[in-house]
């Protein structure tokens, strides 16, 4: 790979901060350059309001933060967002490209990384760095079944991780850096617009932010089950998840969905009950904590990814699982 100047992250807002999915990029950036001294690590952020992005972005690692102002980025065009992108790479000679597989940047880093004359290593949930510099992408294959690491050999590296795959850095306010405002005409770049957002409402803790999350499969037998699931994830201050097979029947909101089709959840706590383990599913579950499996089937293969293991009835373990634990919370 040739001489680059560090990493670039292409961050997504949150209001008129940086998204947690950027935030977990510039960790991942920043454990990136302890292979690569010298080098720094930068941002670009584009949003109705960056003001206070750019900050945010430095205290969680970013040197320089580049940020594109406009209210066309309250809700951007993936167009829009790969011009700016390739504004900021322009700038930063980066020698590799981080992103986030999210709903925008499944579109913005193929895209981006086209522009560059590049690959796109997708769908990574974990990278480092060889020995020869070059960018090393870990990601799942044949539909999760096995996992590959690929060397990215060409001059830049773009790569786009998958949600929850790294934790993000605390802040560290006494930080400083650089922002660097963009100034682009986006208005002839832009050619589908969104004419509305509908945002479905929830209760409760966010799949994706919970601690603790309890899923059902197709062992409960129907969707009434759901309703003892979501007791103990109460109990337990946790959300309710479920496996696409559940999500396919109708049983849950396709948004309960754990897998690599759905959500990727990585909670201290991840109990499964009637999930057999397929590998789409573990996709989107495998880097939880601990993992706790309920299935009366002994030869599941969630048993092989769990920690604690019930083999039996979900309708018989459970109901002595929910009273053994009410006394152990008092």
């Amino acid at each position: 790979m040739a001489d680059g100047n560090g990493i670039l992250v292409i961050g997504e807002m949150a209001g008129d901060e940086p998204a947690s999915t950027t935030l977990e990029a510039l960790a991942a950036g920043r454990s990136l350059l302890l292979s690569l001294p010298g080098e720094k690590l930068s941002v670009v952020l584009a949003g109705a309001s960056t003001t206070a992005a750019g900050a945010i972005a430095i205290a969680h690692g970013a040197e320089t933060a580049y940020t594109a102002e406009s209210s066309s980025f309250a809700d951007p065009a993936p167009e829009a967002m790969v011009a700016v992108a390739e504004e900021a790479v322009r700038l930063a000679s980066p020698r590799i490209v981080l992103g986030s597989k999210t709903i925008l940047g499944r579109d913005v880093m193929p895209r981006l990384a086209f522009r560059l004359g590049t690959a796109l290593a997708q769908d990574c949930t974990a990278v480092d760095i060889d020995n020869a510099k070059h960018l090393l992408a870990t990601r799942p294959v044949y539909g999760g079944n096995a996992v590959a690491t690929i060397a990215c050999v060409s001059d830049i590296a773009v790569a786009a991780l998958r949600a929850k795959s790294v934790d993000a850095a605390q802040p560290d306010l006494s930080r400083t850096g650089e922002v660097v405002a963009l100034t682009i005409d986006i208005a002839s770049t832009i050619r589908v617009r969104s004419i509305e957002r509908v945002e479905q409402t929830s209760e409760g803790i966010r799949l994706e932010d919970a601690r603790v999350v309890v899923s059902g499969g197709r062992g409960l037998g129907g969707p009434d089950a759901f309703t003892e699931l979501d007791k103990l994830a109460t109990l337990l201050g946790g959300a309710v998840g479920a496996s696409r097979a559940a999500c396919d029947a109708g049983w849950v909101p396709s948004s309960y969905q754990v897998g690599l089709t759905g959500k990727t959840v990585t909670p201290e706590l991840y109990i499964a009950v009637g999930i057999s383990g397929a590998s789409q599913h573990m996709a989107g579950c495998s880097n939880s904590r601990t993992i706790v499996a309920i299935n009366k089937d002994t030869g599941a293969n969630i048993f092989k990814d769990a920690r604690f293991g019930v083999a039996g009835d979900w309708q018989k373990v459970f109901p002595a699982f929910m009273e053994h634990l009410k006394v152990l919370l008092g």
